[in-house]
């Protein structure tokens, strides 16, 4: 075994714990703010505050902890999601102290998505980036999909719940965030890394990035909408529970893990514009047919039960598809990296442009959704979209 394939066994490692992690935790969390503190859909785009704000402090941190490499930042990283996660698993806080400990999960989480991907990138080594980064994300929607299997049976029959002093799934999570720190001190010890190139990772903004930050601005918009507004429309109009949610995670992780790793190979075959023009259209497609659907649900002319409910299920499931599609910015930035040190600080510096973005959109579109409708938070995101086809226009790498 050499040294690398060994190092790339410790990598999915820590991919599937994270994975089972955020599927205990954060995929369900809209669930635990309805069932735990009774939220409205004003209160849940609030909440995002919180929430968000870690991935605009993200740039900061990164910066500042420049002197450790990436695995030794993620170590602190995993730590932060495990605290969180212990405090409220164990307790169920007054409201404002629940957000403190939300925002503590949540900077741990935020840190770790930057570094995961270029903590990968730095462990290939035969140059095929698309195939590798397919199987990545294929292997990480696959155990998501096994988490939400456990989610919906521990939902299903009881063993699980919101409802209770203990909230069993987030000690899971946490005590699966603590192993993936264990996984990273081994993985530190085996590589030794000083940084992804043994340089600093030092913030560079340049003009050759512009559409890099251009489509993460837009993945700010579309993220709300397919991490809290989509999943809130099952919650808040049709009255869906957790385990329901997580059996449209269990059907979207099954396709995903054939899907996404063709993804990848398709990136690879086909070059990286040509999936952008994918990533625009797959945007635009299922935010305005969510809209119609939402519209139809709010205003009574959809049924809330039976086969009328089964559109939403599928466009759930689309939409998380869609998600994975993303790893294209990750790729499509280590493309024009002009130096590889530069990676992680844009992907940090990306990361919070996004949460920026998402902040202010989860205000606006809970207002939107309370003043003129669910149906007009989808349609405006689907329109807004069309940013994504004139930077898959522009882009000219292949």
């Amino acid at each position: 075994m050499t040294a690398v394939r060994k190092e790339l066994k410790i990598y999915f490692l820590i991919l599937a714990m994270t994975a089972l992690g955020l599927g205990f935790s954060n995929d369900i969390i809209s669930n635990y703010f309805k069932d735990a503190y009774q939220v409205n859909a004003f209160q849940r785009g609030l909440i995002e505050l919180p929430r968000e704000l870690p991935g605009i402090l993200t740039v900061l941190i990164i910066s500042l902890l420049s002197f450790f490499c990436d695995i030794r930042i993620g170590i602190i990283a995993q730590f932060l999601s495990f605290s969180g996660m212990i405090v409220l698993g164990l307790f169920t806080p007054a409201f404002g102290v629940m957000l403190l400990f939300v925002f503590i999960n949540s900077l741990g989480m935020h840190m770790f998505f930057p570094l995961q991907d270029s903590i990968g990138l730095a462990l290939i080594k035969d140059g095929r980036i698309g195939r590798w980064m397919g199987r990545f994300k294929g292997f990480f929607t696959g155990f998501q999909m096994i988490a939400a299997i456990f989610v919906f049976f521990g939902f299903r029959f009881g063993i699980l719940s919101f409802e209770t002093p203990l909230k069993r799934s987030f000690l899971i999570a946490g005590f699966l965030f603590f192993i993936v720190m264990l996984l990273l001190i081994y993985l530190y010890r085996l590589v030794n890394l000083q940084g992804v190139s043994h340089e600093k990772n030092r913030l560079k903004l340049r003009w050759d990035y512009r559409y890099y930050y251009i489509l993460v601005v837009m993945h700010g918009v579309q993220k709300q909408i397919m991490m809290v507004y989509g999943p809130w429309v099952l919650i808040e109009l049709l009255s869906k529970k957790a385990d329901t949610i997580a059996m449209l995670y269990i059907i979207g992780g099954a396709i995903g893990m054939l899907i996404i790793p063709l993804l990848g190979h398709w990136m690879d075959h086909y070059g990286i514009k040509k999936m952008l023009y994918v990533d625009a259209y797959s945007f635009i497609i299922v935010y305005l047919v969510y809209g119609v659907l939402a519209g139809g649900y709010a205003d009574g002319w959809l049924a809330k039960g039976g086969l009328a409910v089964i559109p939403a299920y599928l466009i759930f499931i689309f939409d998380r598809m869609s998600n994975q599609i993303g790893m294209i910015r990750t790729v499509y930035l280590k493309a024009i990296a002009v130096k590889s040190s530069e990676i992680t600080s844009n992907l940090s510096f990306g990361l919070g442009i996004d949460h920026i973005v998402s902040i202010i959109f989860a205000i606006l579109a809970g207002l939107i959704w309370s003043t003129w409708g669910p149906q007009y938070v989808f349609f405006s995101v689907g329109l807004l979209s069309l940013v994504n086809l004139y930077v898959a226009s522009r882009v000219s790498l292949d």
